[in-house]
């Protein structure tokens, strides 16, 4: 199961809050989730990061990504957090071109007959 750590959204209409949760990635955004890790309240200004570190440290020693929204506040929160891999693709440029075959001058001198 692919677990992801984001952020769910609660609160009421212009006064959001956020849980941290570890959820299936085919889970929808305010769905199912299975462990709440911490919650963000925005408004509240210093105050407004609670974060839950021995779960966060448990779950991304079993594999859970973050998701883009979730990795600033987990930063702010002083959480060690792996770097992301890069997805970018090779480029022909960084291959070694292939040496061009040589022919030896005595085969290309002498009559084919």
């Amino acid at each position: 199961m692919a677990t992801k750590i984001r952020l769910r959204r609660t609160g009421t209409t212009n006064q959001a809050a956020y849980r941290l949760v570890v959820a299936d990635t085919r889970s929808p955004r305010d769905g199912r989730f299975i462990e709440t890790l911490g919650h963000y309240t925005p408004r509240l200004g210093d105050d407004a990061l609670v974060v839950n570190v021995e779960r966060v440290a448990y779950w991304l020693g079993k594999g859970a990504q973050i998701s883009a929204a979730a990795r600033p506040l987990l930063k702010k929160a002083k959480v060690p957090l792996p770097t992301p891999v890069s997805r970018k693709k090779r480029t022909t440029a960084s291959v070694a071109p292939a040496a061009p075959e040589t022919v030896a001058p005595e085969a290309a001198a002498s009559p084919t007959a």
